[in-house]
């Protein structure tokens, strides 16, 4: 009896995966539109993206601490990409806002204003894919199977970062599957169980690195 078959997912590409210094993951999503979620810290990244594609219509930042954004020049020059983000940048051609639908690849998302880690954090909510950045990872230094991004910096908030992961799990659909963290490893499966359990740590209000 055949097994049945694998549900569909779009072809996505951690691009800063071999870096061998602190970087975001970047993800490099090919398909109908072509775009990098986050550009990464990792010198020599536009050439891995070089590697998967020809061309490069968008960089969608998710947030833009230096770790996303220190090669965003570097891919912005060697392709002739449009930069949408929601804070002001001297190179954004368009300005997220909640709300707004985009096309990552083959997946029509939307995006969801997810501040706490950062006063402009966004994520990319697709039928089948969350593009996390770093509100909610699945696994880090800190926990696995439900992580949540660091409060305890200059501008950061806790109770803001809780709020967005609520809000995110409103707003995810029933059966997302696949996970693109800004830290960690893509997960496959239940996403929102890997949400959840992020929120029910969040919200202990303990240290996410009690010894740091």
């Amino acid at each position: 009896m055949d097994s049945a078959p694998e549900r569909w997912h779009m072809d996505v590409h951690n691009v800063t995966a071999e870096a061998e210094s602190f970087t975001c993951n970047a993800y490099l999503a090919v398909g109908e539109r072509t775009v990098l979620v986050d550009a990464g810290a990792m010198a020599g990244v536009e050439a891995v993206v070089a590697d998967h594609t020809d061309a490069l219509d968008a960089v969608y930042l998710t947030h833009q601490h230096g770790d996303h954004v220190a090669q965003l020049d570097a891919v912005l020059d060697a392709f002739d990409a449009e930069l949408y983000a929601y804070a002001d940048h001297a190179r954004r051609t368009h300005e997220l806002e909640d709300g707004d639908e985009l096309l990552v690849g083959d997946e029509r998302c939307e995006v969801v204003y997810t501040p706490g880690h950062a006063d402009d954090h966004v994520s990319f909510v697709g039928p089948d894919s969350l593009f996390s950045g770093d509100v909610v990872v699945h696994d880090d230094g800190a926990f696995d199977y439900g992580s949540f991004g660091r409060t305890d910096m200059a501008g950061q908030s806790r109770e803001r970062l809780i709020e967005s992961i609520e809000d995110l799990l409103s707003r995810m659909p029933e059966g997302i599957e696949h996970m693109y963290a800004g830290h960690g490893g893509v997960f496959h499966g239940d996403v929102r169980d890997v949400v959840e359990r992020a929120l029910q740590r969040a919200e202990k209000r303990q240290p996410k690195y009690p010894d740091g």
